[in-house]
């Protein structure tokens, strides 16, 4: 099951997403034990593997950490849904192989708790819970390579094969 766990404002900063004072690791499993816990600090107890984040505009503004990509992404959350996201903290997403969805709609159309289906090829997420379908604009073919690689790093090393 994919549950989403939806925060209805705009602006969650890196800070929320990883407080400064655990940026002393890069270990994604020590991260994650910490992410969203300024914000929401029943967060991690909640999350499961597969589940979804729901936020409006400006998604991970503020400190350019790649920590923000690696506790979300280490705590099992298989991507971000937002308004909008702040343009570091998109790239180092893709960087890390990790898929963001930017729509208008779903922040609207998402509560707490529903369960949903993404198709990121089609650019479109099932709201199974409500019965809805809200469409996205899917990433490039390019973004989709370095994801599907794990990451840029990976990326190139494989392309260089």
């Amino acid at each position: 099951m994919n549950k989403a766990h939806v925060y209805k404002r705009d602006h969650i900063n890196t800070d929320e997403i990883i407080p400064a004072r655990y940026l002393n690791t890069d270990d994604r499993a020590e991260l994650a034990k910490h992410c969203m816990e300024d914000l929401d600090k029943d967060f991690v107890n909640n999350v499961e593997e597969g589940d979804v984040i729901v936020a409006g505009e400006d998604f991970g503004c503020g400190s350019s950490r790649e920590h923000a990509v690696w506790a979300i992404h280490g705590a099992g959350v298989q991507t971000v849904i937002a308004k909008s996201f702040a343009r570091i903290f998109y790239r180092n997403a893709i960087n890390n192989g990790f898929y963001l969805v930017e729509s208008q709609d779903a922040l609207e159309k998402i509560n707490d708790g529903d369960e949903l289906d993404i198709d990121y090829k089609n650019g479109t997420i099932t709201n199974k819970t409500a019965g809805t379908e809200i469409s996205f604009n899917p990433l490039p073919d390019f973004a989709l390579d370095i994801i599907n690689d794990g990451g840029l790093l990976e990326h190139i090393t494989k392309s260089k094969k």
